[in-house]
């Protein structure tokens, strides 16, 4: 009897210590399951190429840009899946998870087929500017057709969670944060100095907003934009003095110093700063008011804040990718994330939030300066390709105003002038495919018909297939050889789809992040799939990206 006793009395051990372990198990995966970041932040670079990391690698301090790569996860080949290569685009793609064919946001600029205009990606003709009095600034996200991963935060939380979004451009703010926004903030330059947002979030400026544009600190950024190092350091880039760079109205030479006060005038006004790393600095020093200001990340309720630094695009594009003030503008950066870093450690806590950081494009050297190194480039007359291309037309059809505007490398025909001459679409658009692609300078021609009905796995088709909007793309799309742009010979540009204008950098760290790298092939519709597998949230609702399960702890 004591034996059976003792086998009951061992089994009901064995039973409730097997049960308080399930339990145990249990709590843990449950905790596991809601350790969420308080806070997630997505920083993009303006034109970012990913060899700047690289290039610049050993100017850099510790807590900015190599914090990330060494105490977070690099994706060093990571690139965009669609062509143009623009700033609207690149905000939206990121954020959305998803490509123009599918978010709707096909470039900066579009022209519009119903409307028989050029629309700008992220104007709203219903709202007014709220923080100036300027007609310019009426803005919201409403063209963009998808949702972001902070709209379906909000949507999780009940709205609880907020969402803000800043940037020196209005689309560089507006379009991460998304449609449902607490608010998007941008840098009104011009004589105000001042960031503003629109009537789309809010009536009226917040408190901190109206007491940090007080402060004058864009007053206190017209100052000398020298380099921060001994100019014979920067060995990383080309001579200062060049034929390559464009410069500032009011100053001879495109080479440092450059004294913005007294360049301001001749330079649109507080606009300079835009040009200059400067630019970055003020973002910088307001998105740490917002976080101070807004209590982000103070509670277990996920709050998603946008960052984009936008100068480094109007630097590159105003310089180059080779010049000295590019690499000036990334070495003080770098220093000014680090600031951005510490800032969130303070407020919101280490190993309490989620950052990535990747870029909207990359950009192209001057295609000059790749001449003048006897690598093949060159520039694309597009008054010339225009009258060549009608002169063709009129020829070959006896018919004139057949074309209705081409922008974006995407020609527009005029379906009424084609009714009119009673041409078929079909026949004219392979008639423009055979003649164009006989062209200087353009490498390859497809037809809308072809976008539409057949289907790319690869190459720079399968880039142009997920650029294409049925709705809104153009009748003939047009790409011009690589390193061939219509631009000026001075400064760098972007929009195409080889790689120097694909591959940018992809950062993730913090909470929910492994230490590590890949070469593995990602994608920038990767980045909102990932984040929102990490926040257990719904994708967003055009998401066609893959999760980066390898880099979640």
């Amino acid at each position: 009897m004591r034996f059976l006793l003792s086998i009951f009395f061992l089994s009901f051990l064995f039973n409730c210590t097997a049960q308080n372990k399930v339990i145990q198990s249990n709590t843990q995966n449950e905790v596991a399951l809601n350790a969420k970041p308080k806070l997630v932040v997505g920083i993009v670079v303006d034109q970012m190429r990913y060899d700047y990391l690289t290039r610049f690698y050993n100017k850099y301090g510790n807590g900015g840009f190599k914090r990330l790569i060494n105490e977070g996860f690099n994706c060093k080949n990571n690139h965009y899946n669609y062509v143009p290569t623009f700033t609207g685009p690149g905000h939206a793609s990121i954020f959305t998870g998803t490509s123009p064919k599918n978010h709707g946001i096909i470039a900066n600029y579009w022209y519009d087929k119903f409307s028989k205009e050029t629309v700008y990606c992220a104007e709203d003709s219903s709202v007014s500017a709220v923080g100036s009095d300027t007609d310019s600034d009426r803005m919201s996200p409403h063209r963009m057709k998808t949702t972001t991963f902070a709209d379906e935060n909000r949507l999780f939380t009940q709205m609880r969670g907020k969402t803000i979004g800043i940037s020196i451009k209005d689309r560089g703010a507006i379009l991460p944060a998304g449609h449902s926004a607490n608010a998007a903030y941008w840098f009104r330059g011009a004589d105000e100095g001042n960031f503003i947002t629109s009537s789309y979030y809010m009536n009226s400026l917040p408190s901190w907003v109206n007491e940090f544009n007080a402060t004058n600190t864009a007053e206190s950024y017209l100052r000398e934009w020298n380099t921060l190092y001994d100019i014979d350091t920067y060995t990383e880039s080309g001579s200062d003095l060049n034929v390559f760079e464009g410069g500032f109205k009011g100053q001879e030479n495109a080479t440092f110093p450059y004294d913005l006060a007294v360049l301001k005038d001749s330079n649109k006004g507080f606009d300079i700063i835009k040009a200059t790393p400067f630019g970055n600095s003020i973002v910088a020093d307001f998105a740490i008011k917002a976080i101070e200001a807004e209590e982000l990340g103070k509670d277990n309720i996920t709050d998603v804040l946008t960052v984009s630094f936008s100068s480094t695009d109007y630097v590159g594009h105003n310089f180059g990718v080779n010049s000295k003030e590019i690499e000036d503008t990334y070495i003080r950066l770098d220093k000014d994330l680090e600031r951005l870093f510490q800032a969130l450690d303070a407020q919101v806590g280490v190993g309490e939030y989620t950052l990535f950081l990747t870029a909207d494009h990359g950009a192209v050297e001057v295609p000059a300066y790749l001449q003048s190194a006897k690598i093949p480039a060159g520039y694309f007359n597009k008054d010339e390709f225009k009258k060549q291309l009608n002169a063709f037309l009129k020829k070959e059809f006896q018919a004139s105003d057949l074309i209705e505007s081409i922008s974006n490398d995407q020609i527009f025909l005029n379906r009424t002038s084609l009714k009119q001459w009673d041409l078929d679409l079909k026949d004219v658009q392979y008639a423009i495919v055979n003649e164009v692609i006989n062209y200087k300078h353009i490498d390859k021609v497809y037809s809308s018909r072809t976008m539409q009905n057949a289907t790319f796995s690869g190459g720079i088709e399968a880039l142009l297939q997920n650029g294409y909007h049925q709705k809104r793309s153009g009748d003939i799309i047009l790409v011009k050889d690589p390193a061939v742009i219509s631009y000026s010979k001075t400064g760098s540009t972007h929009g195409s789809g080889s790689t120097f204008d694909t591959h940018v950098p992809l950062l993730f760290y913090g909470n929910g992040i492994k230490k590590g790298s890949t070469l593995t092939k990602t994608e920038i519709i990767d980045i909102a799939p990932t984040i929102s597998a990490l926040l257990g949230i719904s994708y967003p609702n055009g998401a066609t990206g893959n999760v980066l399960g390898f880099l979640i702890d």
